[in-house]
């Protein structure tokens, strides 16, 4: 580092505001609409991260910042090593954003202080290649698509509405997909019910949808439930998802789903 570099680190130091892991904690445990970035590269956000941190590496940011908050007042905390925190806080300042401050020591401090980082989940190389335009929108990403195969959902019914959802869930990698559905595959199905094929006439549908959606993502943890809903058995169906999607086709088992959701 440079004597040049290092008289202007100190000069944007004094000019920007700082706080300490203590009071950064008390604030992201207090402040409901407080932002948290992480300005590292990517590589070294995925080692891990103080919890709650969206990345945002430092040559992006003032790309990507106003996808996250364009609101100049919003109070944002950022941190990253010891040179990029204060200059990504003067970049913030600079683009008009009132309340910004970093954290002192970042990461390192953060766990020399006892408190515990997150670390996302790694994808595969081929799920990276699977969903590869996912990982190229921002709103998803690799951290997203760790979420979503992480996820899951309950679909009730594989007829004219499920059916479709199912494939879009299956396919966008959703790690566990159920579906509940008691009956079998009549031939009037098939003009809409597209997770069904002629050869599948007669067929129970969680057992024809099984077979679609582990073809399209082997990956996917399908569980075929071939039950009926009732009151005595909602709740255990529904416990171990994170969302239910219901797609029945009649109201008492609609209103059901609503009752125990």
């Amino acid at each position: 580092m440079g004597a040049a570099f290092e008289a202007l680190l100190e000069r944007v130091k004094s000019e920007v505001s700082s706080i300490s892991v203590e009071v950064a904690q008390t604030r992201l445990n207090n402040e409901a609409d407080l932002i948290l970035l992480d300005v590292r590269e990517r590589e070294i956000f995925a080692e891990g991260y103080i919890p709650g941190a969206e990345n945002v590496p430092r040559g992006f940011l003032e790309l990507q910042i106003e996808g996250i908050s364009n609101d100049r007042s919003r109070a944002i905390l950022l941190y990253g090593d010891e040179d990029q925190s204060p200059l990504a806080t003067r970049d913030l300042i600079n683009m008009g954003y009132e309340n910004v401050a970093y954290i002192e020591g970042g990461v390192d401090a953060w766990q020399s202080t006892g408190l515990k980082t997150a670390k996302d989940r790694p994808l595969t190389k081929a799920e990276t290649f699977r969903y590869a335009r996912h990982l190229l929108v921002p709103e998803v990403g690799e951290r997203g698509q760790g979420k979503l195969l992480d996820a899951s959902v309950l679909l009730i019914g594989a007829g004219g509405l499920g059916s479709p959802a199912a494939y879009y869930l299956a396919a966008a990698g959703i790690g566990t997909v159920g579906i509940v559905d008691a009956d079998v595959v009549d031939l009037s199905n098939l003009q809409r019910q597209i997770l069904h094929g002629t050869s599948d006439v007669g067929r129970p549908k969680v057992v024809s949808a099984y077979e679609k959606l582990k073809d399209i993502n082997p990956g996917c943890n399908v569980i075929p439930h071939q039950i009926y809903l009732t009151s005595d058995n909602v709740m255990e169906v529904i416990e171990p998802y994170d969302i239910v999607i219901n797609g029945c086709d009649n109201f008492p088992t609609r209103y059901l789903i609503n009752d125990a959701c």
